[in-house]
């Protein structure tokens, strides 16, 4: 097995790592640079957009022929966790949610036409977007079989009346990917549409205050109430939403352990520097049993994260679904942010709950973790399926010249 990347990876890797270093990492211990939800303030992140913009750096994980470079998905992997070394760091180069993955979904199924009109005003940094999918209970969460927004047909459109809720982005977005229920078919009866936020018939109810900080746009409460679509704006073809949400949300959860590895290697580098410089007792920390093993322990769990995010993007590069694998990336890497948060903040004592550095940012965002594009106990189920319809072949190597898991 060969772990090599290419040098032009690394070549972004590394100017990616220089372009967080020099302009971003700065920011994060100013005020001013934050909006009022805890992430950084628009007149602030522009000018750095246009900057990593010029430098080349915009929209990786998109081909040429749609404005990105064509990296794929182990070559995102590496530069994601590069990028998010700050807090602020994905937003910058086009490459934070939701708006990573409503690119990713509209390159892969949208229509020519449809590429121009949704697709490139947010690969051109003009508009964000948003996908609205959760709802309310009775209505579909991790399961999305149990959506109830219905899209009615009308003439030559839709009309859609329903709820969803802790739609990210809402507040800030112009381009929507909607999921709405087309038929009562336990298969086929999704169908996802694209709308504009200027369109009538639909309202934010309420942006949704969190625990932690918050994307630009929040996470919002959505009613349509007589939203009309026209049949030109479904996405991947009727009752083919399902397929969409597959499509969006696998890679799209995969993006997120990327992201959330530069975090928690974040949250080792703060403890390191403090551990290093802080004595008591006659002591200084990093000389303390302790805590070198709280960190060995950290070191060693984000290499396996590291790992597995790698695998999983390895098995999509190659055509496959990498079910599994990015099920067992999800969960790891959700619970080692949690913990990376966690030791980052014990080792510096009150100096890391204080917002003196931002691990209490991290600690409070890494909640959600374990919680968004699907639970833990979700992910932990569908392995558990595949394991009983695999059986041993659930740990199989693939073999070279035979196809992918597709």
């Amino acid at each position: 097995m060969d772990f090599r990347i290419p040098a032009r990876v690394e070549d972004f890797r590394t100017r990616i790592a220089a372009f967080v270093d020099e302009h971003i990492l700065p920011l994060e211990a100013d005020p001013s640079a934050y909006d009022g939800h805890g992430n950084i303030a628009l007149p602030v992140l522009e000018p750095l957009r246009e900057k990593a913009r010029a430098q080349g750096l915009w929209c990786l994980q998109l081909k040429p022929e749609s404005g990105g470079q064509g990296l794929g998905k182990v070559g995102m992997a590496v530069c994601y966790e590069a990028m998010n070394r700050s807090i602020f760091g994905p937003v910058v180069f086009n490459s934070a949610a939701p708006d990573d993955g409503n690119m990713m979904v509209l390159e892969a199924l949208g229509t020519p036409g449809q590429k121009e009109k949704w697709l490139k005003p947010i690969v051109d940094g003009h508009v964000r977007s948003s996908i609205a999918m959760t709802e309310p209970h009775p209505g579909g969460g991790s399961d999305p079989s149990m959506i109830r927004t219905r899209a009615e047909k009308r003439g030559g459109g839709y009309v859609v009346t329903g709820r969803k809720w802790f739609i990210t982005g809402a507040e800030g977005a112009s381009h929507f990917i909607l999921i709405a229920r087309t038929s009562d078919d336990a298969r086929h009866g999704l169908t996802a549409f694209l709308y504009h936020k200027d369109q009538p018939g639909w309202r934010i109810v309420r942006r949704i205050g969190i625990m932690g900080p918050e994307e630009h746009g929040g996470h919002c409460e959505l009613e349509f109430d007589g939203l009309e679509i026209p049949e030109e704006n479904i996405l991947g073809g009727l009752a083919r939403g399902m397929k969409v949400t597959q499509v969006r949300l696998g890679p799209a959860r995969l993006t997120h352990c990327m992201r959330w590895l530069g975090l928690s290697k974040r949250c080792v580098e703060i403890a390191r520097e403090y551990a290093a410089e802080r004595s008591g007792f006659g002591v200084r920390l990093a000389e303390r049993e302790s805590v070198q093993m709280m960190l060995g322990d950290l070191a060693m769990r984000i290499e396996i994260g590291r790992l597995l995010v790698m695998k999983a993007a390895w098995e999509l590069d190659r055509g496959g679904f990498a079910r599994k694998e990015v099920s067992m990336a999800k969960v790891h890497v959700a619970n080692l942010l949690h913990d990376a948060a966690d030791v980052g903040i014990q080792i510096n004592g009150a100096r890391g709950y204080s917002k003196d550095t931002v691990l209490e940012w991290i600690y409070r965002y890494a909640r959600q973790a374990r919680l968004v594009d699907g639970a833990d106990e979700v992910h932990k189920m569908v392995l558990n399926r595949q394991l009983a319809e695999e059986g041993a072949d659930f740990w199989s190597w693939p073999v070279e010249g035979e196809g992918s898991g597709a």
